[in-house]
């Protein structure tokens, strides 16, 4: 699309394939993993991933001798990232996996339901489920693999922001508004799951008071929130000035902004794999603003937007963009 993009592969704990992965991970896998060398932070309310695709990337550059790019892409392994289950598959063992570990260290695991029929208005990252009850099995079992665990997942990137420019055809409009409050509600049944709808980026909606009653039908009040500047560039101040006013038209509601890949901004013209961007601020709940209620990173840094500028399909591993987005971040 030509705004926002999104990680359309399948995540799982160890291995990612082109296109959408059908591996599933077990939690055995998962413990063998904690031999990784990711390094969460202590105070991170957070989840790592031991074995993503960073740290992956490290073990291979370290033995082929690149050590210092192989350290440079510690920004990116030491930290928390949202995992997106296949649409095409069943989302429970990647949950469940993820859910274990986490619930194990007493953090927050992240995730990204991603699998609306007529995903995307059929551009980079097209698909999605095939029908409504398609999607309610999806998500219904998405939500039982949460279990008890403590969860944060960022409900459907694109979904609203397509009614609201007219990508999605009128004809889906009602069905889509529907869906999405009925994932809201099954979501919500878990009882330390949080829920963000996602409402576009400040460069998308331009004026958020038009996104107030879509989100409203939509379901937005059962929700903990809404989600901005998934997988876009857009700054922390921009964002978090957009999602003030949004949440103020909203009476109030909460938000979170990733910040995975925005530390020099947006490259005015290029939403598409830009060059020279840089990680941005790392996941934290630590924000200074009441209604802002964490800094996530929902796109996994290093995954490309598409074939475009060189990279591989939408949610594929491209190491040497991961590396310049950690070479070119500010800080440690």
């Amino acid at each position: 699309m030509s705004r926002l993009t999104h990680t359309l592969a399948a995540l799982t704990l160890f291995a990612l394939t082109a296109g959408c992965s059908s591996a599933s991970v077990d939690e055995a896998s998962v413990a063998a993993a904690a031999s990784a060398n990711a390094s969460p932070d202590p105070d991170s309310p957070f989840w790592v991933d031991p074995a993503g695709p960073a740290a992956e990337q490290i073990e291979l550059w370290r033995r082929e001798g690149r050590t210092a790019d192989a350290a440079l892409l510690r920004k990116i392994a030491d930290q928390p990232a949202a995992l997106w289950p296949a649409g095409e598959i069943d989302p429970g063992p990647t949950v469940r996996a993820a859910t274990s570990a986490a619930k194990a260290e007493d953090r927050t695991a992240l995730f990204v339901a991603y699998n609306i029929p007529h995903r995307d208005c059929g551009q980079h990252s097209a698909g999605g489920a095939a029908d409504a009850d398609t999607y309610r099995d999806w998500i219904g079992r998405f939500a039982q693999a949460l279990g008890d665990a403590k969860a944060l997942v960022v409900l459907e990137p694109d979904a609203v922001a397509h009614i609201v420019d007219g990508c999605t055809p009128g004809e889906y409009h009602a069905e889509r508004e529907r869906l999405l409050g009925e994932a809201i509600d099954r979501l919500k049944q878990q009882p330390n799951t949080k829920v963000y709808l996602d409402a576009g980026n400040p460069s998308w909606i331009r004026d958020p008071e038009k996104l107030v009653e879509p989100l409203k039908r939509a379901g937005l009040e059962t929700a903990d929130g809404f989600s901005l500047n998934v997988s876009n560039f857009q700054t922390d101040a921009v964002t978090k000035k957009y999602g003030l006013r949004l949440s103020q038209d909203l009476g109030g509601k909460h938000f979170v902004i990733d910040s995975s890949r925005n530390g020099n901004g947006p490259l005015p013209g290029a939403w598409c794999n830009p060059p020279g961007r840089a990680l941005g601020t790392r996941p934290t709940t630590r924000t200074d603003e009441p209604a802002l209620d964490a800094y996530l990173w929902v796109k996994r840094p290093g995954e490309s937007d598409g074939t475009c500028e060189g990279g591989p399909a939408a949610g594929q591993w491209w190491p040497e963009y991961a590396l310049g987005l950690a070479r070119n971040a500010q800080g440690s």
